[in-house]
C-alpha cells in the first residue's frame, strides 16, 4: 500500500495511470468498433481517452523546465556517445512539451491563433526526435555488453558447447547468426533495465509513426504499443532499479 501510495503521488506516477487508461481506452474502442450492441459502451470509451489525454496534458505542464534540466545533466556524461544522445533526446523532449503546452493553451482558449495541425505535427516529430535519440542509446549500450560478453573466457566456451549440443538447429540457422543471438541473449540475461527500455521506446515509436504518416498501421496497434509502454513505464517507477542508467 504505501509502495501505491508513494507511487500515486508523483506526478510521473498520476501522467502513465492516465496514459495507460488512456491506450486501453483505445484499444478496448478499437476491438468493438464493430459491434452494434456496444456503441454505447464505444462513446463512453472515447470520452474516458478525451479526458485521460486531457488529463495529463494538465501533468506535463512543467515538463519543459525538468527536460532542459535534464539535458544539463547529461552534458556531463564521460561517454561521448551517450552525451550525444541523451542531451539530443532531452532537448527534443523539451521542444515536444512546449508544442504540448501550446495545444493545450489552445484547447482551453488561451491561445486562439495557433494551428492545430501543424503544432501537432511539430510536436509529433519532435516526439519521434527524442525516441530515435533513446532507441540509440538502448543500441549502444547493448553492443557494449556483448562486446564485453564476447570478451569473456568463460563465454566462449558456452558458445562453443551451445553449438556443438544444438547440431540441428546450427545447419537450419547460419552459424554466425545462431552465435549472434546467443551472444545477445547472453548479454541482456542480467540487464533487465536496457531490456525494459528498448522494448518501451520501441512500443511508444509506433504512435509518432502513425501520426506523421510515416509507417501507417491501426488504432488497434497504436492502443496495444501505448497500453504496453505505460505499463512497463509503471513498472519502472515502482521498481527504480528496473530504470535504465544514466
Amino acid at each position: 500500500m504505501e509502495t501505491f501510495i508513494s507511487f500515486t503521488n508523483q506526478s510521473q506516477g498520476r501522467d502513465r495511470i492516465f496514459r495507460a487508461t488512456q491506450y486501453a481506452c483505445a484499444l478496448a474502442k478499437y476491438l468493438l468498433r464493430n459491434e452494434a450492441k456496444r456503441k454505447e459502451l464505444v462513446k463512453k470509451l472515447q470520452f474516458l481517452e478525451s479526458n485521460m489525454s486531457s488529463g495529463r496534458k494538465l501533468f506535463r505542464l512543467g515538463n519543459t523546465v525538468n527536460s532542459i534540466h535534464a539535458a544539463k545533466s547529461t552534458l556531463h556524461i564521460s561517454d561521448p556517445m551517450l552525451r550525444f544522445c541523451l542531451t539530443f533526446a532531452n532537448l527534443s523532449r523539451a521542444l515536444y512539451f512546449i508544442c504540448d503546452n501550446l495545444l493545450w493553451a489552445r484547447s482551453i482558449g488561451l491561445i486562439r491563433d495557433l494551428d492545430k495541425e501543424r503544432w501537432s505535427l511539430n510536436s509529433s516529430r519532435f516526439y519521434f526526435l527524442s525516441l530515435v535519440m533513446n532507441l540509440t542509446r538502448d543500441v549502444y549500450v547493448i553492443i557494449q555488453l556483448m562486446v564485453q560478453k564476447s570478451r569473456d573466457r568463460h563465454f566462449q566456451q558456452k558458445v562453443d558447447q551451445h553449438l556443438s549440443e544444438s547440431p540441428d538447429v546450427a545447419s537450419v540457422i547460419v552459424p554466425q547468426l545462431d552465435a549472434f543471438l546467443f551472444l545477445l541473449l547472453e548479454s541482456l540475461r542480467n540487464e533487465p533495465s536496457v531490456v525494459l527500455d528498448t522494448v518501451k521506446n520501441v512500443c511508444d515509436l509506433f504512435i509518432p509513426l502513425e501520426k506523421l504518416g510515416i509507417y501507417q498501421t491501426n488504432a488497434g496497434v497504436v492502443g496495444f504499443c501505448g497500453l504496453v509502454s505505460s505499463l512497463l513505464g509503471i513498472l519502472s517507477i515502482l521498481r527504480p532499479s528496473l530504470k535504465i542508467k544514466p
